[in-house]
């Protein structure tokens, strides 16, 4: 008698799986997560984060670019499943995680998806900067194992110092199709401009190398509002040398954070307003310390948001590392915020409430 045996197919055990990072570059760290959440749902939605930014060398790929790696990591028949969708960063992590819940929701509708009944949420807390996993309690929470690979940080690094003479020496840590990216980006011109950025950041970390203890740098920046504008400079100097940026700089040793906020104004625009009616203008004062704000290093910045009225607009003046300054229409950032230095763009939001809360 012929007997045939019949073998159940297995279901996934969660309807939609989310990962979230930078991936910049994507590696396999990366891959090994997005593998597991490839077997545990049947759809993928990748969160690419820090989205719209500047190029630097922090975050030197634009989200798309992250996504071809990302793409370029799994099987042709695999990538169907895998949607990736963009986030800013936000200063507020209660927005942050309401606008990521948003998209993934966005992204899934776009594709005809219903509404996952299960969701399952990938990642590893390598240290307290990975709190926002917890963000989303009526997700599952699957932590895992980091792969033991350098960071991106470190791998990014590599191809800054030596270009395409490294992708041999990470080869074995990062996937092919990440490799074929790098060769083809290294080759760029706008490669240069943010190899040499790298190089002055490298200078930058060696000098404090001999500190006792892993520096924290302490500045003040400047939102400052007149009518329908703000007051913003272009910066004359690395990092981010021809970027946008709200006027400020570092703290001095006998000064309080707001005087230093007034000697900035003073030093970078010349700005003709008199420092009392200034600080009867002053509107908000935060402090914006997310660890990896600034390329660089940790640096916590103190924000001050001052309100001119409607007045006619006071006369500016470029000086000192600002290369040019100018009211910008507030109606115009939101077209600009990618040219825009570090998270300025994102005090500039905070402050003038620039995208939908």
């Amino acid at each position: 008698m012929l007997r045939i045996q019949m073998t159940a197919s297995i279901s996934p055990p969660h309807e939609l799986a989310v990962l979230i990072g930078r991936f910049q570059p994507f590696h396999n760290g990366h891959l090994s997560l997005l593998k597991q959440a490839l077997d545990l749902a049947p759809r993928v939605v990748v969160v690419i984060g820090s989205a719209f930014s500047a190029r630097s060398p922090k975050l030197p790929f634009h989200w798309q670019e992250c996504a071809r790696m990302i793409h370029a990591a799994v099987p042709e028949s695999e990538r169907s499943r895998i949607l990736c969708v963009p986030v800013r960063d936000c200063f507020d992590e209660a927005r942050w995680a309401t606008t990521v819940r948003r998209e993934v929701a966005q992204v899934l509708a776009d594709h005809h998806a219903a509404p996952p009944a299960s969701t399952v949420l990938l990642g590893h807390f390598r240290d307290p900067s990975r709190d926002y996993l917890r963000a989303f309690p009526d997700w599952t929470l699957q932590t895992l194992d980091s792969t033991p690979i350098r960071r991106a940080s470190a791998l990014r690094d590599a191809v800054f110092a030596h270009g395409e003479t490294a992708l041999a020496d990470i080869s074995a840590e990062v996937p092919p199709g990440t490799i074929d990216f790098l060769r083809e980006w290294s080759a760029r011109p706008a490669f240069e401009n943010l190899r040499q950025e790298a190089a002055i950041l490298r200078e930058y970390d060696l000098a404090w190398s001999v500190a006792p203890y892993p520096p924290v740098l302490v500045t003040v920046d400047c939102v400052v509002k007149c009518g329908d504008r703000v007051l913003v400079i272009q910066r004359g100097h690395a990092p981010g040398k021809g970027l946008l940026a709200v006027p400020g700089g570092f703290l001095e040793q006998r000064e309080t954070t707001f005087q230093s906020a007034l000697r900035e104004l003073e030093e970078e625009t010349h700005l003709a307003v008199p420092h009392a009616t200034l600080r009867s203008c002053l509107k908000g004062n935060d402090v914006f310390d997310r660890p990896d704000r600034s390329q660089r290093g940790r640096t916590i910045t103190h924000g001050f948001f001052f309100d001119l009225g409607d007045r006619v607009l006071p006369a500016i003046h470029a000086d000192d590392d600002a290369a040019a300054a100018n009211w910008m229409p507030i109606d115009q950032l939101c077209a600009s915020e990618e040219r825009f230095l570090d998270d300025h763009f994102q005090m500039l939001d905070h402050y003038l409430a620039l995208l939908p809360r």
